[in-house]
Formats: C-alpha cells, sequence, structure tokens
C-alpha cells in the first residue's frame, strides 16, 4: 500500500518536467491518474509508462490548459473515471518569450494570465465541490523563483506565478474548514523550459547552477516530486497556505538570472 493508495489525483502539464515527474512518484504511491497534457504524444507517453511501469490507473486528457471548458473537462473526467477527486496538481504553463517589459505585448501578457493563472483557477474551482463532498483534498500549485526575485525577461511569468501564490493562500485560508490543504512549490529543476534557456544562454544556466548552494539543478522526479508526493498525503494535513522552495538552497541569496536583453 503506498502514500496514495486509492487516491485519485489530476496533473495539468504532465507530459514532460515535473509534471511528469510527479505523475510517476504519484503513480508509484498508487494514485490513479488524470494527466492533462497540451502535447497528445507526450501526454499519452506518460499515461502508457506508469501503467507499465507501476501498474497505475491513469488516463489520458488533451487540455489546453488556457481554454476553460477544457480544464473543467479535465476535472470531470477525473470523477467520471474514477469517481472521486483527491489531489490537483496545477503545473502546466502555455510558454512565454524573454524580452524586456516595455516590449511585452498585451496578447502576450493575457496569454500568461489565462495558462499560468486562470487555468488554475478554473480547475480548483471545479474541484471544489468533489473535495468538500469528501472532506479531503490536497491542491499543489507549482509556482516559481522568477516571480519571487523577479527575474527579468520573464514578466509575464512572473506575475502569473506570482498570482498564483496569492491565489493559492486564499483558497487554503477559505477551504481549510473542508479539510482541503493547499500548498506552492517553487522548484530549480531541469525541465524542457530550462533546457531551451540553457541552449540560448549557456553561460548565465551555468552560472545559475554554479550558484545554487548544492552546485546543480535539480531533477524533477528524484528532487521535486517527492516533495509533492508529501503535499498530497494524509501527512500534509495540518500544513496549508504555504511555499516550499525545492531549489538546494538557490532563494537564500538570489540567482544568476540575467540574460542579455536587446534594446
Amino acid at each position: 500500500m503506498g502514500q496514495l493508495s486509492n487516491r485519485v489525483a489530476l496533473i495539468t502539464g504532465a507530459g514532460a518536467g515535473i509534471g511528469r515527474g510527479i505523475a510517476r512518484r504519484y503513480a508509484a504511491e498508487g494514485a490513479a491518474l488524470v494527466l492533462a497534457e497540451r502535447d497528445a504524444a507526450t501526454g499519452k507517453q506518460c499515461a502508457d509508462e506508469v501503467a507499465r511501469e507501476f501498474g497505475a490507473r491513469a488516463e489520458f486528457i488533451a487540455t489546453d490548459v488556457g481554454v476553460k471548458d477544457q480544464v473543467r473537462a479535465a476535472v470531470e473526467l477525473a470523477v467520471t473515471r474514477f469517481g472521486r477527486l483527491d489531489v490537483l496538481v496545477n503545473n502546466a504553463w502555455g510558454g512565454g518569450q524573454i524580452g524586456r517589459l516595455e516590449k511585452k505585448s498585451d496578447a502576450l501578457m493575457e496569454h500568461g494570465f489565462r495558462t499560468g493563472l486562470m487555468s488554475a483557477f478554473w480547475a480548483m474551482q471545479a474541484a471544489f465541490p468533489f473535495m468538500r463532498r469528501q472532506g479531503w483534498g490536497r491542491i499543489v500549485t507549482i509556482c516559481s523563483l522568477n516571480g519571487v526575485n523577479a527575474h527579468v525577461g520573464t514578466a509575464e511569468y512572473n506575475f502569473s506565478k506570482e498570482g498564483l501564490r496569492a491565489l493559492s493562500r486564499t483558497a487554503a485560508r477559505e477551504w481549510a474548514q473542508y479539510g482541503i490543504c493547499a500548498n506552492v512549490i517553487c522548484p530549480a529543476a531541469v525541465t524542457t523550459a530550462y533546457k531551451a534557456f540553457h541552449d540560448a544562454n549557456p553561460a548565465t544556466a551555468d552560472a545559475m547552477a554554479a550558484a545554487n548552494p548544492m552546485g546543480r539543478i535539480g531533477d524533477p522526479e528524484n528532487d521535486i516530486a517527492g516533495v509533492a508526493l508529501f503535499l498530497a498525503s494524509e501527512d500534509c494535513r495540518y500544513v496549508t497556505g504555504n511555499t516550499l522552495f525545492v531549489d538546494g538552497g538557490a532563494h537564500i541569496n538570489g540567482v544568476a538570472w540575467a540574460p542579455e536583453l536587446p534594446e
């Protein structure tokens, strides 16, 4: 019996990076999974992988988290397929562009708002009635040091992630009476986005890793997902409204994030 046996978890952005790492860890601990992912190939691959390796019950659903009806459909699938929803992991991000604040377009900022913040709001609203009825729920939201430290060049990401932290704390305060715990992870991990950043800015990325107190950037499954497991478990019953920095200590003195931004 794993820590999440008889639990059902919905993970957005589950096809790669941190979402995939959490899916694998939850599957290993006995959870049934709904994997919401925009990329059908990686989403299906993750579902097949956890079923094969861990014997997990896993359903993939094609989901653009910038579309409210698709987010709500993922929640409905969990309840229809498995009869309940215990854990919601808000992980998906719709992507952005590194550039100067004064050059950011309305469309780009609105895209960040919808995919980074409203997507989680929609999912949380849809999940709430089921978690309230059960008297038990866990909401795990992936945020970022980019917002905490106001990293340059990523305004749409920064403000959506900081909005998520406020949203999570508000849910923690309002929903604690129903046995629902809502917490945030700010990770430092080698994800698809990080790899792309490294390719474009190798010197800055290497400096970030070197400046980390542990001297490296974390692994999604082995360094991040274990904390997400705790936040989804019974052991988290008295922990809510918190931000956990799962970053090797990078938040202590900040990190070397200063890519060159053209005028």
